[in-house]
């Protein structure tokens, strides 16, 4: 390959990773004392996943870790993001823990440090107890406490290796996708309660920050994981641009604001009227907590134009002929990285950016044991020098997460969408590098210059 990109080309301390989530890949479902979550449930409920699929094995990590962490290791990378099951380490979400749950993360992040990986650590990645679902999940407030206990019991394990903690991972997807066009767990269809659960998410973030901080060593950074999205008009028309607007108070200031102390942005309150979340005296500035960076995932822009009567914002998104599409039918469009860490970085300002997810579907196929995914090979490229675009007008980005590094269960798509640098043979469970993983090994694998 014509390896114009260069490591070298980056800080030398740049954190090289590629990311995971626990029900994508786990497996285990029911081993070792671990509890229900809302995925096992959805994933196990007919017509909510493609092909019937479940996490019920996925890459059956549980069991092959050390293999797949021999495989990081082969990779260069120096991070890894993965997260932890809250009902594997809390089977009721609260109350006794689950000694083995635990001493798997435990492994897990000693098994990293003497690979020379560093456990970025992600606390909630969607799958809630299913027993704090039954007590109205995510809509309870007194889940947002429990979430803060939670943090402290794995934090009093882990806080003297974790130097890095993620609160939550997207919470747009936790509110959007599973409580209002109900296609993620739980499966629920109501902007009320999509609303209240944002924001008590929210406030179980800003409660476990402190908590965080205080379990781990003092120079642990603590932050948070958004899936955001440059929103472009589809013409330059007064009323396209509105409309950008408007798209951007639901995708990404409903999201930003609150964290960085501006309470929920004001128009897009009123656009959600009696639907807005109930608030009590002093969660936002609970919500405000001081972050230590910011993690953003970035997949594809949005381009929208007006629409009057489309939904609350009347704005219908644009599908755009003649571009380049992933098997996602997601635009591939790098340019939007730069321009998204640009506009957060100028507007809000986090103290360090870390490019959290990043990645994208083909149809792989395995060929004499080799997948020739050049299509992802060209994305993570692209989305490479995106990133060192970004470096150069001195924006504090610290770091890129390839997702993801298996093959893995893809939410509601089951098994239908490969994302990984590996490829999972989901009846064996072998793992093959594909092309894209060999490129990344090999750019990472220059030595680097101080």
């Amino acid at each position: 390959h014509n390896m114009t990109l260069s490591r070298n080309h980056f800080p030398a301390h740049f954190r090289w990773g590629s990311a995971t989530s626990s029900y994508q890949i786990e497996g285990a479902a029911d081993t070792d004392g671990k509890g229900k979550s809302i995925w096992d449930t959805f994933s196990h409920t007919p017509g909510k996943v493609k092909g019937g699929d479940t996490g019920d094995v996925a890459c059956d990590h549980y069991h092959l870790w050390e293999q797949d962490l021999n495989l990081m290791q082969d990779l260069g990378l120096n991070s890894y993001r993965f997260s932890i099951s809250w009902p594997r380490v809390l089977p009721a979400g609260k109350g006794t823990v689950n000694a083995k749950g635990l001493e798997f993360y435990d492994r897990l992040v000693d098994g990293l440090l003497q690979r020379g990986l560093d456990p970025f650590v992600t606390l909630y990645h969607w799958d809630l107890p299913q027993a704090l679902q039954d007590t109205g999940g995510w809509v309870n407030r007194e889940t947002a406490f429990h979430f803060a206990d939670y943090a402290a019991v794995v934090s009093e394990r882990l806080g003297d290796r974790v130097k890095h903690w993620i609160t939550h991972n997207e919470p747009f997807c936790t509110a959007m996708l599973g409580h209002l066009y109900g296609a993620h767990a739980p499966g629920i269809r109501d902007l009320k309660a999509a609303l209240q659960t944002l924001h008590h998410v929210y406030l179980s973030h800003g409660l476990a920050v402190p908590v965080l901080r205080q379990n781990s060593a003092q120079d642990a950074q603590v932050g948070i994981t958004l899936s955001l999205h440059p929103v472009y008009p589809f013409t330059d028309q007064p009323e396209d641009l509105e409309a950008a607007r408007r798209h951007d108070g639901f995708r990404n200031r409903w999201y930003l604001d609150p964290l960085y102390g501006r309470g929920y942005p004001q128009d897009t309150w009123e656009r959600y009227g009696a639907s807005v979340p109930d608030v009590q005296e002093g969660d936002l500035q609970t919500i405000s907590a001081e972050l230590d960076f910011l993690g953003v995932n970035y997949y594809f822009r949005e381009v929208v134009q007006h629409a009057p009567g489309e939904g609350l914002f009347d704005v219908r998104e644009v599908h755009l002929d003649g571009v380049e599409r992933t098997y996602f039918d997601w635009e591939v469009f790098p340019e939007g990285l730069t321009a998204l860490l640009t506009r957060v970085h100028e507007e809000y300002q986090p103290k360090k950016l870390f490019i959290t997810e990043n990645g994208a579907t083909y149809q792989d196929e395995m060929v004499g044991g080799v997948v020739q995914d050049e299509d992802r090979r060209r994305f993570f490229e692209r989305h490479l020098q995106a990133s060192l675009d970004v470096l150069k007008k001195g924006i504090p980005l610290e770091g890129y997460f390839a997702w993801s590094l298996l093959d893995n269960f893809e939410w509601a798509e089951g098994y239908d969408k490969r994302f990984g640098l590996v490829h999972v043979d989901f009846q064996t469970l072998t793992r093959t590098l594909k092309r894209s993983g060999e490129w990344y090994r090999d750019f990472l694998r220059v030595p680097v210059v101080p």
